[in-house]
């Protein structure tokens, strides 16, 4: 198998309802987001991908478009709290974004697992995603820690 890491790069802002610090604000990261996936590179000499996992221009249409383009300079926030609620929030904010989860670098990896996972050929496995709030803070989510 070979891995293969692709790094994207978005600014973002969120804010955690019901949190005991000052994250409960609206605040915004510069996030770093490397996504590495593995196969087999293909072995077939008359193919144009001959010796590709993945093009690395297929990978990165995949996570541009569910992840990056969609979250870059949005506001994301969660929909079951009182935040839905505030008057006038997306005629103050044209990019306002409303998840079933609480919008922690935890919980938006998992979505971001999801997200890219339907997405890829069969024949190639999401590894592992590495999100950075700051340059020293991340999660992680590796497929080998999956039961």
């Amino acid at each position: 198998m070979i891995r293969l890491t692709k790094i994207f790069h978005y600014e973002m802002a969120h804010a955690l309802y019901g949190y005991d610090g000052p994250c409960k604000n609206i605040h915004g990261h510069s996030y770093e987001l490397e996504v590495s996936i593995g196969g087999t590179p293909l072995a077939n000499p008359s193919h144009p991908k001959h010796g590709m996992v993945m093009d690395f221009s297929d990978l990165k249409t995949i996570v541009k478009n569910q992840i990056v383009d969609r979250l870059d300079h949005a506001l994301l926030l969660n929909g079951n709290s009182p935040h839905r609620d505030i008057p006038e929030l997306d005629t103050n904010f044209e990019k306002v974004i409303f998840v079933d989860y609480q919008p922690t670098c935890e919980n938006m990896l998992m979505d971001f697992v999801s997200r890219i996972s339907l997405l890829l050929p069969d024949n190639v496995k999401l590894i592992s995603l590495k999100l950075k709030e700051t340059p020293t803070s991340y999660a992680e989510w590796h497929f080998s820690d999956q039961k």
